[in-house]
């Protein structure tokens, strides 16, 4: 009874993580054998339920075999943008503090215990960061956006939050003790720093937008490499960061 009630949970959770795979290869598609291999499951699993999903719309296959998602989740995702949606708003936001800047400026939105990059916008100086890009996901606590939003929940979502080792995926820079401390270091600022933990030489800044409730759903940040990040310029951008969150905030606020 109870392997009959957990099965149909199973596959949902199976096709959600080979939605995100396919997600993460956009615009390029991928294998059948490298969807398995992100999503963790074994190749004929993934064949079989790609092969299904293909049969609906939800994902589709090119000429060369590759896998990418598919015209019914634009669909889906028309239908559900009026709820959801927030790049009309937030994109001249983005586009100013690449303006003001000269870096890349992107918005991040929480899923769950991730962040996805919604937007990005590129700056005018010629060297660029290239670790964020839109679609791609991190664990809240990794990069600017993920560690900004995590700096402003609740200490108990914190807490359980921190209990995932973050540590075999991203080092011993993200172990729960050096998470703490650059939250609380965020708490003090109001802006989060990323400095070049992810990929050397390239660092970020994060700010925190908030919903009507008062909770941090999306983050506005900055990315760069590291020469332009010095310490009077990230206070610099840190408040003009915190000033677009604040107003980008109120706007959300009163659709």
């Amino acid at each position: 009874m109870n392997a009959s009630a957990d099965a149909p949970v199973d596959v949902v959770g199976r096709v959600s993580t080979l939605l995100r795979a396919l997600a993460d290869a956009e615009p390029d598609g991928t294998t059948t054998a490298a969807a398995a291999r992100t999503a963790g499951l074994a190749r004929p699993t993934a064949h079989r339920l790609l092969t299904h999903l293909a049969t609906t719309g939800l994902v589709d296959r090119d000429a060369n075999g590759r896998w990418l998602l598919g015209p019914e989740l634009y669909l889906l995702g028309n239908a559900a943008a009026a709820r959801y949606d927030v790049t009309a708003l937030a994109r001249p936001v983005v586009r100013r503090l690449s303006l003001a800047t000269g870096e890349s400026a992107f918005l991040s939105v929480r899923r769950g215990n991730e962040t996805v990059c919604l937007l990005r916008e590129d700056g005018s100086f010629p060297i660029r960061s290239h670790v964020l890009h839109e679609g791609i996901r991190f664990p809240l606590g990794v990069a600017s956006a993920g560690l900004a939003i995590l700096s402003y929940l609740p200490e108990r979502e914190v807490d359980e939050l921190l209990r995932v080792d973050l540590e075999p995926a991203y080092g011993p820079t993200h172990s729960a003790a050096a998470v703490r401390e650059r939250v609380a270091r965020t708490r003090r600022t109001g802006y989060a720093v990323n400095p070049g933990l992810l990929v050397e030489g390239s660092w970020g800044l994060g700010a925190a937008v908030f919903d009507e409730s008062g909770s941090p759903r999306w983050a506005l940040t900055l990315t760069g490499i590291e020469q332009r990040f010095s310490a009077a310029r990230r206070r610099e951008m840190g408040a003009l960061l915190l000033q677009e969150a604040h107003d980008l905030s109120t706007s959300l606020r009163g659709r």
